[in-house]
């Protein structure tokens, strides 16, 4: 069971995720408007956050980037647009998953459970494990990743992604063994989902991005220098 917050101005959405969540025995909390849902944040705490873009006032993004200031709680947006410009401002924001109106409300529930499994896994009894290559500094027990000695903030997808390739360094992944591995069998998206994520890491690396290599028709492969 978890504690969600659904942010949706229109009511029928809301009132349609909640009946599934609550259906599936999680406890559901309502806000109209982003502003509403960052001050319910702040009060109480939520396992996930089930966040609209376009809202009056304070859009999803906003929230999103609010939110982000004091709590790392899972989110996953929806969106009328699925353009991936919207798809990038959303991941830069910091969620975790998106998903396209109109969606099938028992794919949003496997993808709120697929989010909440990869939050759950713990690093219990983990040995200290750190990776360096030139300037690139990945520590994997701390989750912390540095380039030229200075901490690089990734989002929780960006890090899952960049820590599986640099374990698997010098091996071609294709698409579908990241996509499978990184978001989970029951991913419901396509392969621009990925090559998004790709693009924005890349950028979050500077000069480091050209350790991972484009293998056309293929997929990645993170180079070990």
């Amino acid at each position: 069971m978890m504690r969600l917050l659904v942010v949706d101005d229109e009511a029928r959405i809301r009132e349609l995720v909640a009946k599934y969540a609550r259906h599936e025995g999680h406890q559901v909390k309502e806000a109209a408007d982003g502003e509403t849902a960052v001050a319910l944040c702040r009060s109480e705490p939520f396992d996930m956050i089930v966040l609209d873009v376009m809202m009056p006032g304070m859009d999803g993004f906003a929230t999103c980037q609010k939110i982000r200031t004091f709590t790392d709680t899972p989110v996953l947006m929806l969106s009328a647009r699925g353009e991936e410009f919207d798809r990038i401002r959303g991941f830069e924001a910091g969620v975790d998953d998106y998903v396209c109106k109109p969606f099938s409300p028992k794919e949003l529930m496997l993808r709120i459970a697929a989010i909440a499994k990869r939050a759950s896994g713990g690093a219990e009894g983990a040995k200290k494990d750190i990776y360096t290559s030139g300037e690139l500094t990945v520590d994997f027990t701390g989750r912390l990743v540095y380039v030229k000695g200075e901490p690089v903030d990734l989002s929780p997808k960006e890090y899952d992604l960049l820590f599986y390739m640099v374990k698997n360094r010098g091996i071609a992944l294709s698409r579908e063994r990241l996509i499978t591995t990184v978001w989970g069998y029951d991913f419901f998206g396509d392969e621009r989902t990925l090559d998004t994520h790709i693009k924005l890491l890349r950028r979050q690396l500077g000069d480091c991005a050209g350790l991972i290599t484009t293998l056309r028709g293929v997929g990645y492969r993170f180079e070990d220098r």
